[in-house]
């Protein structure tokens, strides 16, 4: 590190000021960080045993012992959003966003325009000088608008933040009386340079400009011409042929710079260089952060690498998980509890926080077993959130409290649908003041548990404080909001307040670039530093410098060269410094801030070295956190897993059993794990309901006509469609794309009875539909499912019937090889059926039976095929408990629609195989 600069201002002190006694001196620091760096200066230059420190504080600590009332920004930003909603001005605008910028606007008019008044009277009479000297520049319209509410704001106040600011600062300056000392990286604003001017009258003012301390540096001469020349390339060689005779310039091993292929990389990179700066003993590691996304992969990485970050910047409140639980509560209000917004409001673990937690009875293992559910306590709200999934998958049921009470049937479940109601019905209807609904919102929050689970969490507590504070701070406002309103300005709240958590020290610090000034830290890493983060742009959308320059006020160049200085600080204060960036996003190249690649360009003219991190670059390959006891599996040949026995499903269906003949890894993983998809939520109408509907017209068409032979066949249509419009009408009340799918069935119809009809004829009755069954099949496995329909005949035998909405030809596929689809064979045999066949309900109705079974059996009995399915049910099941293995087979027949695909990587190993 270099201690040049807190040396040489420690001289200068202490050749004005005797030793030990320094408390005749004040010194105002950039910020409390400098403290102690320069204290050890002072103690290493006095040479003392003992020594009296000078007082040491920031500006605005200084200001605030000055007790002085004071407006909110709170209130006065809700003002300014009433005015521009009832003027109608900024039509298209986010109002709460506008609202404050031009708060901000209108308190940089403030600072520039009427300097350091010290009553209110004088600060009055400049205020209107100030005026009419801008009101008669020709203004655009948003600088008119902006003036004229500066105007009329601060003519209503006497103690909006920035007046009082000046006011302090005016006390100050005039009862100072010892000697001041100012450390700076940029130029001061011009209320700081009026301030320091007026006590420079009373005191001996001294400043300490760093950049000017910087440029005496022969060492830093060349980021000295890189920053001061910006994006200027002009003469570029004779500068690097002057540096070229300053070889302690050179930055090799000082800086470097690393650009990466998109996101992960620079992440990566960023969290190996820390983890090697670790290694070397570093105490005192900053990561400034540029790039906040960047920031938030890093930190990730570090922790799991068990390495913790204090946070100097902070996480906004919009970011963390006590906001997610509002804004989720928010959001299902607003749409009216949209099946999603409810599923995140039931995730929250903020949740029902005061609910206890219930000892509920154990699922027995098998199919649609849910393994969360057999811990011995489980949380109510997880136990809800599961129960609230299923339902809405089952039934279907998207929005609306008043639905999802009315189909629940699981009595946890109902009483959490009415917690949510009950907190529902506090919040108003329609426009009251913000003040009112930060009162509802509260009540609200207590009756749904979070305020108990806030308590508890820190953030949660800071967070329950600015509530608090923004209830108070708006009791006088009469700004009338809608819900929609009162969402948004809440949601800006959120992500303009910070929370730092304090209880984390570690030596790696996430900072921001203004934090840095006469900083000194082991090793510094700027993450993020590509041309559209450093230096930042200005992020205004509505008054760019053309109204900045209309007003009268500092260009967003004075920002940007306040970054950088800060920068200029940074580097020259700092001797190991790493900049990442990502060279790449998304496969187009993205450039390096300018301010690093001219210090780049000028270090390869002078020193031909382009500062690369080349063996930070060969690291990241081999630099990953693994744990030790865990070996990844090899992605190159087939998974083989056995099945442990606790783990066998003791009650299987036809479908699984089919997946265990397709492929026993799909088997293993979607009903021994149960990894498989839940089902989706079926938002819009699509073949499954088409199917499911047909089915229950058919049922309740064949109980009310059970031999159409009997019925005058005139009848039998219309008596079927009627039946079905029935059966439709539920889904043609809320969806119109039902209709299309009626008229499709409506069509089906005459052929439909042309088929039964054809039956009847050859002797089949309907006999049932909708047939559940279940059979053991082993002592620890039961085979059950349901059948759409039996017949039978004069004899007794019986035929099973599945219907399908499928062409013939696929049903006819599924059936070429005997035993390759389970599903009728399970039927016969559970049945004793004679006959079985699949029902295409698609185009021409035909029933599709299985081909003969000469080459499985002798006879080609359909009960002989049932029976051989489930003694090689049994077998398998037999092989399993023994430890036999579950390969997966990669029939693309299988794969093709597998959700597990991913999961054995079939791709991998089967290119191994090649």
């Amino acid at each position: 590190m270099n201690p040049a600069f807190y040396l040489s201002v420690a001289q200068e002190i202490l050749a004005e000021h005797a030793p030990p006694n320094l408390r005749g001196v004040t010194i105002l620091l950039p910020n409390y960080h400098a403290a102690q760096p320069l204290a050890q200066a002072l103690i290493a230059q006095a040479a003392r045993p003992a020594l009296l420190l000078p007082e040491m504080l920031t500006l605005s600590d200084w200001a605030g012992r000055i007790a002085l009332p004071i407006d909110s920004d709170t209130q006065r930003i809700a003002l300014l959003y009433q005015t521009l909603r009832d003027n109608g001005w900024f039509a298209d605008a986010e109002l709460w966003s506008l609202s404050r910028e031009l708060l901000a606007l209108i308190d940089e008019l403030t600072e520039h325009h009427v300097a350091l008044p010290l009553t209110h009277e004088e600060f009055s009479a400049r205020l209107v000088e100030a005026y009419a000297a801008r009101s008669g520049v020709s203004l655009q319209f948003e600088a008119r608008v902006v003036h004229e509410l500066w105007y009329a704001m601060a003519g209503d106040s006497k103690t909006d933040s920035v007046r009082v600011r000046q006011q302090r600062l005016v006390q100050i300056a005039e009862q100072i009386s010892q000697p001041l000392y100012v450390l700076q990286t940029s130029a001061p604003s011009a209320p700081e340079a009026a301030f320091l001017q007026r006590c420079a009258e009373r005191v001996v003012v001294t400043v300490f400009d760093l950049r000017v301390m910087v440029r005496e540096q022969a060492d830093q001469a060349l980021i000295v011409s890189a920053l001061q020349r910006g994006s200027d390339a002009t003469d570029l060689r004779a500068d690097a042929l002057t540096l070229q005779r300053q070889p302690v310039a050179r930055l090799s091993g000082a800086l470097s710079l690393y650009g990466a292929h998109g996101l992960e990389q620079e992440a990566r990179a960023a969290e190996v260089q820390i983890r090697r700066w670790l290694l070397e003993g570093k105490q005192s590691i900053a990561v400034v952060v540029q790039d906040r996304l960047a920031a938030r992969r890093v930190r990730a990485l570090l922790e799991r690498a068990q390495v913790q970050v204090q946070d100097e910047s902070g996480w906004t409140f919009a970011t963390l998980s006590v906001s997610t639980v509002l804004m989720a509560w928010l959001e299902a209000l607003q749409n009216d509890f949209y099946y999603q917004d409810v599923l995140d409001l039931l995730k929250s673990p903020f949740l029902f926080a005061d609910a206890a937690s219930p000892q509920p009875t154990p699922p027995q293992a098998g199919e649609g077993a849910d393994e969360s559910l057999r811990e011995p306590q489980i949380n109510v709200r997880k136990q809800v959130a599961y129960l609230f999934e299923q339902m809405v998958r089952k039934q279907g049921v998207v929005s609306t409290l008043d639905a999802y009470l009315a189909t629940s049937t699981d009595a946890e479940l109902s009483r959490a649908l009415a917690r949510l109601r009950q907190a529902a019905a506090v919040l108003p209807k329609g426009r009251v003041t913000l003040s009112f609904w930060l009162v509802a919102l509260r009540n609200s929050l207590e009756i749904l548990g979070v305020l108990n689970a806030w308590a508890d969490d820190a953030a949660g507590q800071q967070l329950l404080q600015l509530l608090g504070q923004w209830r108070e701070e708006l009791q006088d406002d009469k700004t009338r909001c809608s819900f929609a309103e009162w969402k948004r300005w809440l949601s800006q709240q959120l992500d303009l307040n910070t929370f730092r958590d304090m209880s984390v020290e570690s030596p790696v610090r996430f900072t921001h670039l203004a934090a840095t000034r006469w900083r000194r830290f082991d090793a510094v890493l700027l993450l993020g530093c590509d041309a559209k983060h450093l230096p930042a742009p200005s992020n205004s959308l509505w008054f760019n410098d053309a109204v900045r320059a209309a007003l009268g006020l500092p260009l967003s160049r004075v920002k940007q060269d306040e970054v950088r200085d800060d920068l200029l600080a940074l580097l020259a204060l700092n001797d190991e410094v790493l900049v990442t960036w990502q060279a790449h996003q998304n496969g187009e190249s993205n450039m390096l801030s300018s301010h690093f690649e001219m210090l780049r360009a000028l270090h390869v003219l002078a020193y031909g070295d382009d500062l690369a991190a080349k063996e930070l670059a060969e690291l990241i390959a081999s630099a990953v956190v693994r744990n030790a006891d865990f070996a990844l599996p090899d992605a190159t040949t087939m998974p083989r897993p056995v099945l442990p026995c606790n783990l066998l499903p003791q009650r299987i269906s036809p479908s699984g059993y089919n997946s265990l003949v397709a492929c026993p890894y799909q088997f293993y993983a979607r009903h021994a794990l149960r990894l498989n998809d839940l089902d989706e939520v079926r938002e819009d109408i699509d073949k499954r309901d088409y199917g499911t509907w047909v089915h229950a017209a058919l049922q309740r068409f064949h109980e009310q006509y059970p031999l159409l032979l009997n019925e005058d066949a005139a009848t039998l249509a219309p008596a079927l469609q009627h039946i079905s419009e029935q059966v439709f009408a539920e889904a043609l009340a809320h969806d119109y794309l039902a209709v299309a799918w009626l008229t499709r069935w409506v069509q089906m119809i005459p052929a439909y009875l042309d088929w039964q009809l054809a039956r009847e004829q050859h002797g089949w009755r309907y006999s049932a539909a909708e047939v559940p069954f279940e059979t053991t099949v082993l002592d620890d496995l039961v085979l059950r499912g349901r059948i759409d329909r039996v017949d039978s005949d004069a004899d007794g035998a019986e035929c099973v019937l599945d219907y399908k909405t499928q062409s013939a030809n696929v049903l006819k596929a599924k059936l070429r090889e005997p035993g390759e689809d389970v599903q009728l064979a399970c039927y016969a045999a559970v049945r004793d059926a004679a006959v079985t066949a699949f029902v295409s309900l698609e185009g021409k109705v035909t029933d599709v039976a299985p081909p003969s079974m000469a080459g499985v059996a002798e006879g080609g009995e359909v009960t002989t095929l049932g029976r051989l399915n489930l003694e090689r049910l049994r077998e398998v099941y037999t092989q399993m408990r023994a430890g036999t293995a579950l390969p997966a087979h990669g029939a693309e027949s299988a794969c093709s629609y597998c959700e597990m695909r991913g999961l054995c990587r079939q791709g991998s190993w089967e290119n191994g195989h090649e």
